[in-house]
């Protein structure tokens, strides 16, 4: 899919994308599994309102629940 305001980018679209998985790793160092829970909920969201399009997040939605 292509890059649109109104649709969900599944391509790959990051330059380091195992930079980015190591930070994740490391965001979740010494955390309970409770609050590694609390974490990827308030990532979520933040990463959820920078986007800001609801369509856009309903796609994102779906194909989280496909895989």
């Amino acid at each position: 899919m292509t890059a649109t305001a109104d649709h969900l980018t599944t391509a790959p679209n990051m330059p380091s994308p195992d930079d980015f998985y190591e930070a994740l790793i490391d965001a979740h160092q010494d955390l309970t599994t409770e609050q590694s829970h609390a974490f990827n909920a308030r990532l979520v969201l933040l990463l959820a309102n920078h986007i800001g399009s609801l369509p856009v997040l309903r796609e994102a939605l779906a194909a989280a629940r496909e895989h």
